[in-house]
Protein backbone atom coordinates (compact mmCIF):
# COMPACT_ATOMS: atom_id res chain seq x y z
CA UNK A 1 0.00 0.00 0.00
CA UNK A 2 1.64 3.38 -0.77
CA UNK A 3 1.71 5.94 1.99
CA UNK A 4 -0.21 9.17 1.08
CA UNK A 5 -0.15 11.25 4.03
CA UNK A 6 -3.03 13.28 3.94
CA UNK A 7 -4.85 10.04 4.94
CA UNK A 8 -3.10 6.96 5.00
CA UNK A 9 -0.64 4.92 6.76
CA UNK A 10 1.93 2.45 6.13
CA UNK A 11 0.60 -1.00 6.39
CA UNK A 12 1.01 -2.86 9.28
CA UNK A 13 3.08 -5.83 7.90
CA UNK A 14 5.77 -3.28 6.29
CA UNK A 15 5.98 -1.68 10.04
CA UNK A 16 5.75 -4.45 12.38
CA UNK A 17 8.04 -3.28 14.87
CA UNK A 18 6.40 0.36 14.96
CA UNK A 19 2.79 -1.88 15.35
CA UNK A 20 3.74 -4.10 18.03
CA UNK A 21 4.48 -0.93 20.19
CA UNK A 22 2.09 2.05 19.03
CA UNK A 23 -1.46 2.42 17.86
CA UNK A 24 -0.99 5.48 15.84
CA UNK A 25 -4.07 8.22 15.87
CA UNK A 26 -5.24 10.96 14.55
CA UNK A 27 -2.87 13.65 12.36
CA UNK A 28 -1.30 16.31 14.04
CA UNK A 29 0.58 17.98 11.58
CA UNK A 30 2.14 17.72 7.81
CA UNK A 31 5.31 18.19 6.45
CA UNK A 32 6.75 18.26 2.74
CA UNK A 33 7.13 14.57 3.13
CA UNK A 34 5.99 13.56 6.34
CA UNK A 35 3.07 13.64 8.71
CA UNK A 36 3.16 13.88 12.30
CA UNK A 37 0.88 11.58 14.25
CA UNK A 38 -0.42 11.29 17.87
CA UNK A 39 -0.05 7.66 18.94
CA UNK A 40 -0.54 5.88 21.74
CA UNK A 41 1.98 3.43 23.59
CA UNK A 42 0.20 0.04 24.04
CA UNK A 43 1.72 -0.97 27.35
CA UNK A 44 1.29 1.82 29.12
CA UNK A 45 -1.35 3.76 27.05
CA UNK A 46 1.01 6.91 27.04
CA UNK A 47 0.27 9.34 24.35
CA UNK A 48 3.45 10.38 21.99
CA UNK A 49 3.67 12.46 18.76
CA UNK A 50 5.02 10.40 16.03
CA UNK A 51 6.66 11.57 12.79
CA UNK A 52 6.38 9.30 9.88
CA UNK A 53 9.23 9.25 6.89
CA UNK A 54 8.11 7.32 3.60
CA UNK A 55 11.40 7.34 1.41
CA UNK A 56 11.88 5.42 -2.26
CA UNK A 57 14.85 4.85 -4.32
CA UNK A 58 15.37 8.60 -5.17
CA UNK A 59 15.07 9.45 -1.08
CA UNK A 60 18.55 9.32 -0.63
CA UNK A 61 19.28 12.94 0.71
CA UNK A 62 16.05 13.08 2.97
CA UNK A 63 16.80 9.22 4.52
CA UNK A 64 20.47 10.34 5.50
CA UNK A 65 18.72 13.81 6.69
CA UNK A 66 16.35 11.90 8.57
CA UNK A 67 19.05 9.46 10.77
CA UNK A 68 21.01 12.70 11.32
CA UNK A 69 18.08 14.07 12.84
CA UNK A 70 17.84 10.71 15.07
CA UNK A 71 21.01 11.04 15.91
CA UNK A 72 21.34 14.64 16.60
CA UNK A 73 18.26 14.28 18.95
CA UNK A 74 19.50 11.47 20.93
CA UNK A 75 22.77 12.94 21.33
CA UNK A 76 21.46 16.31 22.86
CA UNK A 77 18.28 14.42 24.69
CA UNK A 78 17.86 15.41 28.50
CA UNK A 79 16.96 18.60 28.45
CA UNK A 80 13.64 20.38 29.64
CA UNK A 81 13.52 22.83 26.52
CA UNK A 82 14.29 20.32 23.63
CA UNK A 83 11.79 17.93 22.43
CA UNK A 84 12.96 14.38 23.81
CA UNK A 85 13.05 11.16 21.30
CA UNK A 86 11.36 8.26 22.89
CA UNK A 87 12.10 5.90 20.48
CA UNK A 88 12.73 5.23 16.79
CA UNK A 89 11.86 2.46 13.73
CA UNK A 90 13.70 1.96 10.44
CA UNK A 91 11.63 0.09 7.98
CA UNK A 92 13.04 -0.51 4.04
CA UNK A 93 10.35 2.24 2.84
CA UNK A 94 9.60 3.92 6.05
CA UNK A 95 11.42 5.78 9.23
CA UNK A 96 9.12 6.75 12.53
CA UNK A 97 10.54 8.66 15.12
CA UNK A 98 8.62 8.89 18.33
CA UNK A 99 8.64 11.93 20.58
CA UNK A 100 6.88 13.09 23.67
CA UNK A 101 3.96 15.28 23.21
CA UNK A 102 3.55 18.78 23.56
CA UNK A 103 -0.56 19.26 23.81
CA UNK A 104 -0.07 22.94 23.59
CA UNK A 105 1.31 22.83 20.16
CA UNK A 106 3.22 25.19 18.22
CA UNK A 107 4.43 28.54 20.22
CA UNK A 108 3.33 30.40 16.29
CA UNK A 109 -0.33 29.01 17.30
CA UNK A 110 -0.18 30.18 20.87
CA UNK A 111 1.08 33.61 19.73
CA UNK A 112 -2.30 33.90 17.39
CA UNK A 113 -4.62 32.68 20.68
CA UNK A 114 -3.70 35.27 23.11
CA UNK A 115 -5.13 38.64 23.51
CA UNK A 116 -2.67 40.01 25.86
CA UNK A 117 0.88 39.09 26.16
CA UNK A 118 2.81 40.60 28.81
CA UNK A 119 6.91 41.46 28.79
CA UNK A 120 6.79 38.86 31.79
CA UNK A 121 5.75 36.18 29.61
CA UNK A 122 8.15 36.52 26.99
CA UNK A 123 10.89 37.05 28.64
CA UNK A 124 10.27 33.36 30.41
CA UNK A 125 9.99 32.11 26.66
CA UNK A 126 12.84 33.71 25.51
CA UNK A 127 14.61 32.81 28.12
CA UNK A 128 13.91 29.05 27.45
CA UNK A 129 14.50 29.36 24.02
CA UNK A 130 17.98 30.53 24.58
CA UNK A 131 18.61 27.94 27.23
CA UNK A 132 17.59 25.58 24.50
CA UNK A 133 20.01 26.74 21.87
CA UNK A 134 22.68 27.04 24.44
CA UNK A 135 22.60 23.21 25.01
CA UNK A 136 22.51 22.78 20.88
CA UNK A 137 25.47 24.89 20.76
CA UNK A 138 27.36 22.86 23.62
CA UNK A 139 27.43 20.14 21.03
CA UNK A 140 28.61 21.90 18.66
CA UNK A 141 25.32 21.68 16.76
CA UNK A 142 23.18 24.45 14.82
CA UNK A 143 19.71 24.30 14.38
CA UNK A 144 19.42 26.41 11.24
CA UNK A 145 15.73 26.55 11.13
CA UNK A 146 14.35 28.42 14.47
CA UNK A 147 11.55 29.66 14.29
CA UNK A 148 8.00 29.68 16.24
CA UNK A 149 6.15 26.92 14.37
CA UNK A 150 9.69 24.95 15.56
CA UNK A 151 8.67 25.51 18.81
CA UNK A 152 6.00 23.47 21.04
CA UNK A 153 3.99 23.93 24.28
CA UNK A 154 4.17 20.63 26.49
CA UNK A 155 1.48 20.39 28.97
CA UNK A 156 2.88 22.86 31.62
CA UNK A 157 3.32 25.51 28.74
CA UNK A 158 7.18 25.10 28.96
CA UNK A 159 9.02 25.41 25.50
CA UNK A 160 10.87 22.39 23.49
CA UNK A 161 12.84 23.32 20.37
CA UNK A 162 11.97 20.96 17.77
CA UNK A 163 11.95 19.53 14.31
CA UNK A 164 15.98 19.18 13.51
CA UNK A 165 16.16 18.11 10.29
CA UNK A 166 18.07 21.27 9.17
CA UNK A 167 20.69 20.40 11.92
CA UNK A 168 24.12 20.06 11.69
CA UNK A 169 26.69 18.97 14.13
CA UNK A 170 29.96 21.14 13.00
CA UNK A 171 33.53 21.09 14.68
CA UNK A 172 35.52 24.27 16.12
CA UNK A 173 35.94 26.44 13.47
CA UNK A 174 34.06 24.49 10.71
CA UNK A 175 31.48 26.60 8.68
CA UNK A 176 28.92 25.96 6.68
CA UNK A 177 27.79 26.83 3.50
CA UNK A 178 24.74 24.99 2.21
CA UNK A 179 21.39 26.62 1.90
CA UNK A 180 19.08 25.49 5.44
CA UNK A 181 16.12 27.53 6.65
CA UNK A 182 13.36 29.79 6.37
CA UNK A 183 13.82 32.73 4.38
CA UNK A 184 12.11 35.63 6.99
CA UNK A 185 14.61 34.01 10.13
CA UNK A 186 17.81 33.30 7.90
CA UNK A 187 20.91 34.89 9.01
CA UNK A 188 23.11 37.67 6.84
CA UNK A 189 25.66 35.21 6.49
CA UNK A 190 23.85 32.59 5.15
CA UNK A 191 22.30 34.54 2.48
CA UNK A 192 25.67 35.47 1.47
CA UNK A 193 26.67 31.77 1.12
CA UNK A 194 23.85 32.15 -2.36
CA UNK A 195 26.10 35.23 -3.52
CA UNK A 196 29.44 33.45 -3.45
CA UNK A 197 31.45 30.50 -2.84
CA UNK A 198 34.18 32.03 -1.82
CA UNK A 199 32.58 33.67 1.47
CA UNK A 200 33.76 32.98 5.29
CA UNK A 201 30.66 30.55 5.72
CA UNK A 202 28.19 30.74 9.09
CA UNK A 203 27.80 28.51 11.88
CA UNK A 204 26.68 28.61 15.32
CA UNK A 205 25.51 32.72 15.01
CA UNK A 206 23.05 32.36 12.64
CA UNK A 207 20.57 30.69 15.64
CA UNK A 208 21.06 33.72 17.31
CA UNK A 209 19.81 35.50 14.50
CA UNK A 210 16.81 33.62 14.28
CA UNK A 211 16.28 34.59 18.44
CA UNK A 212 16.15 37.89 17.34
CA UNK A 213 13.38 37.84 14.72
CA UNK A 214 11.74 35.20 17.13
CA UNK A 215 11.99 38.12 20.17
CA UNK A 216 11.10 40.84 17.71
CA UNK A 217 8.29 39.24 16.95
CA UNK A 218 7.09 38.23 20.34
CA UNK A 219 7.20 42.20 21.59
CA UNK A 220 5.89 43.62 18.51
CA UNK A 221 3.68 41.27 16.63
CA UNK A 222 5.01 41.97 13.46
CA UNK A 223 8.57 40.40 11.53
CA UNK A 224 11.42 42.55 11.87
CA UNK A 225 12.03 41.83 8.10
CA UNK A 226 9.43 41.85 5.03
CA UNK A 227 8.93 43.06 1.71
CA UNK A 228 6.44 41.87 -0.34
CA UNK A 229 9.30 40.98 -3.31
CA UNK A 230 11.49 38.34 -1.69
CA UNK A 231 14.55 39.46 -2.95
CA UNK A 232 14.01 42.89 -1.54
CA UNK A 233 13.16 40.92 1.67
CA UNK A 234 16.87 39.32 1.38
CA UNK A 235 18.60 42.81 1.34
CA UNK A 236 16.99 44.46 4.11
CA UNK A 237 18.39 41.16 6.16
CA UNK A 238 21.76 41.34 4.41
CA UNK A 239 21.84 45.26 5.36
CA UNK A 240 20.12 44.87 8.77
CA UNK A 241 16.82 47.19 7.96
CA UNK A 242 14.84 46.86 10.72
CA UNK A 243 13.09 49.25 12.94
CA UNK A 244 11.74 49.12 16.44
CA UNK A 245 9.40 52.37 15.59
CA UNK A 246 5.76 52.80 15.92
CA UNK A 247 2.52 52.20 18.42
CA UNK A 248 3.79 48.99 18.66
CA UNK A 249 6.87 49.88 20.18
CA UNK A 250 5.11 51.95 22.94
CA UNK A 251 5.13 49.72 25.22
CA UNK A 252 7.83 47.63 25.01
CA UNK A 253 10.90 48.52 27.60
CA UNK A 254 13.90 49.47 26.24
CA UNK A 255 16.20 47.30 28.09
CA UNK A 256 13.83 44.75 25.62
CA UNK A 257 15.00 46.52 23.03
CA UNK A 258 18.41 46.59 23.77
CA UNK A 259 18.54 43.13 23.63
CA UNK A 260 16.94 42.73 20.33
CA UNK A 261 20.09 44.84 18.97
CA UNK A 262 22.30 43.12 20.51
CA UNK A 263 20.80 39.67 18.74
CA UNK A 264 20.23 41.38 15.06
CA UNK A 265 23.72 42.38 14.12
CA UNK A 266 25.24 41.77 10.82
CA UNK A 267 28.56 40.66 12.23
CA UNK A 268 28.43 36.96 13.67
CA UNK A 269 31.48 37.35 15.74
CA UNK A 270 29.64 40.70 17.04
CA UNK A 271 26.53 38.84 17.80
CA UNK A 272 25.65 37.78 21.26
CA UNK A 273 26.15 34.26 21.81
CA UNK A 274 22.89 32.67 24.16
CA UNK A 275 24.91 32.52 26.91
CA UNK A 276 25.72 36.32 26.72
CA UNK A 277 21.86 36.94 25.87
CA UNK A 278 21.09 35.48 29.16
CA UNK A 279 23.25 37.56 31.28
CA UNK A 280 21.30 40.25 29.12
CA UNK A 281 19.29 42.62 31.69
CA UNK A 282 16.31 41.63 30.27
CA UNK A 283 16.18 38.44 31.92
CA UNK A 284 18.31 39.54 34.96
CA UNK A 285 17.02 42.54 36.11
CA UNK A 286 14.40 43.47 38.40
CA UNK A 287 14.29 46.98 36.64
CA UNK A 288 12.75 45.95 33.38
CA UNK A 289 9.69 47.34 32.93
CA UNK A 290 6.87 44.81 32.63
CA UNK A 291 4.31 46.10 30.30
CA UNK A 292 1.43 44.94 28.59
CA UNK A 293 1.02 45.03 24.74
CA UNK A 294 -1.56 43.82 22.71
CA UNK A 295 -0.76 40.80 20.73
CA UNK A 296 -2.01 41.64 16.65
CA UNK A 297 -4.42 38.87 15.68
CA UNK A 298 -3.41 39.22 12.31
CA UNK A 299 0.39 38.13 13.12
CA UNK A 300 -0.62 34.73 11.54
CA UNK A 301 -1.70 36.22 8.11
CA UNK A 302 1.49 38.70 8.27
CA UNK A 303 4.00 35.45 8.54
CA UNK A 304 2.11 32.83 6.59
CA UNK A 305 2.15 35.48 3.71
CA UNK A 306 6.04 35.86 3.75
CA UNK A 307 7.34 32.22 4.86
CA UNK A 308 5.75 29.83 6.84
CA UNK A 309 5.62 27.55 3.55
CA UNK A 310 9.38 28.49 2.46
CA UNK A 311 11.65 25.97 2.26
CA UNK A 312 14.96 26.69 0.86
CA UNK A 313 17.82 23.71 0.51
CA UNK A 314 19.87 23.30 -1.89
CA UNK A 315 20.39 20.57 -4.52
CA UNK A 316 23.98 20.51 -5.11
CA UNK A 317 27.00 19.84 -3.26
CA UNK A 318 27.58 24.05 -3.08
CA UNK A 319 24.50 26.18 -2.80
CA UNK A 320 23.85 28.16 -6.09
CA UNK A 321 22.38 32.01 -5.72
CA UNK A 322 18.85 32.37 -4.73
CA UNK A 323 16.25 33.74 -7.41
CA UNK A 324 12.45 33.54 -7.47
CA UNK A 325 12.60 30.26 -9.61
CA UNK A 326 14.55 29.11 -6.68
CA UNK A 327 11.79 28.96 -3.96
CA UNK A 328 9.04 27.25 -3.53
Amino acid sequence: MAFDINDELPDRESARQFYQKYEPKEVLGKGLSSVVRKCVEKATGKEYACKIMEFNDDSGEECAATLREIRILKLVGGHPNIIDIVASFETPNYVFIVMELCPYGELFDYLTKVVRLSEKRTRQIMSSILQGVHHLHSYRVVHRDLKPENILMDSTMNVKITDLGFAAQIEDNQSLYDLFGTPGYMAPELLRCSQSEDGPGYGLPVDLWACGVILYILLSGLPPFWHRKQHLMFRMIMEGQYTMTGSEWDDVSETAKDLIRHLLVLNPADRYTAEQALQHPFFISEKARRKDFMAKRTLKAHIILVWSIYRLRTLHYRPQPIRGKDLL
